[in-house]
């Protein structure tokens, strides 16, 4: 049985945002959030909402999509439970501090880091909030600065780099949805970047804050005053880590930098050697990593082992967070939110607003939702035929549904980034969330702007 449910399908993510501000957490709102979908869709197509729900949670269970991302989270927190316990991470802040002697300059360091690690956005939250935590303390820099710094430029950055886990997939949607020929999907990406306003406009926003040409305010200002008056960086640094073992594996050995940087090296040099995949290339770097720490007597095998399931369970509360997303995501799919939306848009819709209408509505779903590339499946078959019945740029109405999708990356409190960036930095998952939320309504107003000129101008 069909349903159609309208403007009921925003209930779900309202409730689940209401939730997420009032207590102050992720994981129960999101499952109250489902909850509350999956009594909808069965009431409504009168079907056994148990079902629904179990049924739901199996079919993500055994997406091949949801299985990868899980991996490659997990296997995320084993390298760095690797490189935590061998001493790299500490030795290289140690090196870093003797050289970085502000504020500034280490909010700097970890932005110039975060842009030479483009490849994913988890490599990226989960490296720079992991290698910069120390050098940022030692000076003071509350943690939801450092997360804003690590969340704004991972995502962000993917989209407007010309290669990159994001672009490659993006890519292979143009391919299926006939905008690029068979086997030039990356390609045509390439020609798309120029209009993907909200990436540009989120990063270069970091250094104007940083040196202050934009001023901090807000929970952000209030932040930085704790940190200065207090000493406390965070309100509650553990609530989004599980324990992780930090003694080192091998007391007797000095830690030395090449511990993590190589590890680093590595990882990166896989991921692009087996085409861009994270998970063949943090499965080859864990491997590596392993043997080589095995090699040079850092700790034997029981211990590296041991690491390796640690740092991996480290991650649980992420990843519980994260099905809980893609479950959600489940939701307004059976609900058909997004063509709700697109649906309520067209009659605004002509050739100058369409680009700018693409973006504003798409970002409302992805705030919503915390999802991305589930948005992009979705919406950019749907935005392509409407881009051409209007005779607008369809490259520039796709490069405003990528910005959307990263917006919502940005700046929805239970987005897949928000949480491992949470997780890497030992801050507060809403603490940061809420804290982020005005510096990434900023770009969304410029990126606005933007595309109306767009609009006038190339569409």
């Amino acid at each position: 049985m069909i349903a159609t449910y309208g403007a009921l399908a925003l209930i779900p993510p309202l409730v689940v945002i209401v939730l997420a501000v009032k207590l102050k957490s992720s994981f129960e709102p999101l499952l109250i959030g489902c909850l509350v979908g999956f009594l909808m869709i069965s009431y409504a197509t009168n079907s056994n909402f148990f079902n629904e729900f179990v049924g739901s949670l199996t079919k993500i269970l055994s997406d091949k999509d949801s299985v990868w991302v899980i991996l490659v989270c997990g296997l995320y927190g084993s390298l760095i439970g690797l490189m935590v316990r061998s001493g790299g991470t500490t030795s290289f802040a140690d090196w870093a501090l003797t050289r970085i002697k502000t504020k500034k300059s280490a909010l700097m360091t970890g932005w110039l880091l975060s842009m030479t690690i483009f490849l994913d956005d988890y490599l990226s939250a989960l490296t720079v909030g992991l290698s910069m935590r120390k050098i940022t303390d030692a000076h003071r820099v509350p943690r939801e600065k450092l997360a804003y710094l690590v969340n704004t430029t991972s995502s962000p950055l993917c989209v407007i780099v010309p290669i990159s886990t994001w672009t490659i997939f993006v890519g292979k949607i143009l391919e299926t949805s006939k905008v690029a020929p068979e086997g030039k999907g990356l390609v045509t990406y390439w020609h798309m970047i120029p209009f993907v306003v909200y990436g540009f406009v989120s990063v270069l926003l970091i250094p104007l804050f940083i040196y202050g040409v934009l001023p901090w305010f807000g929970k952000m200002k209030k932040a930085k005053l704790r940190a200065e008056q207090t000493g406390k960086l965070t309100d509650n640094p553990f609530s989004n880590t599980a324990a992780l073992d930090v003694s080192l594996l091998n007391p007797t050995i000095k830690p030395k930098v090449i511990y993590f940087i190589l590890p680093i090296v590595v990882l990166m040099a896989a991921t692009i050697y087996f085409d861009i995949d994270a998970l063949k290339g943090v499965m080859f770097a864990v491997g590596f990593t392993f043997f080589y720490y095995l090699f040079t007597k850092l700790g034997n095998f029981r211990q590296l082992s041991e690491t390796i399931f640690s740092g991996f369970n480290s991650m649980i509360f992420a990843l519980a967070i994260l099905l809980m997303s893609y479950m959600l995501k489940d939701v307004n799919d059976k609900m058909q939110l997004t063509q709700y939306v697109l649906k309520g848009a067209t009659p605004y819709l002509n050739k100058q607003f369409l680009p700018l209408i693409v973006f504003v509505s798409l970002s409302l779903i992805s705030l919503a939702t915390g999802a991305s590339w589930g948005l992009y499946a979705v919406s950019i078959p749907l935005i392509v035929p409407l881009a051409l019945h209007f005779n607008s740029n369809v490259l520039l109405n796709i490069g405003a549904v990528v910005s959307a999708g990263v917006f919502g990356v940005n700046a929805c409190l239970y987005s897949d980034s928000n949480i491992l960036t949470a997780q890497s930095t030992e801050c507060n998952n809403l603490d940061h969330g809420i804290s982020q939320l005005p510096y990434a309504g900023i770009a969304f107003i410029i990126s606005c702007i933007i595309y109306l000129i767009l609009g006038y101008t190339i569409a």
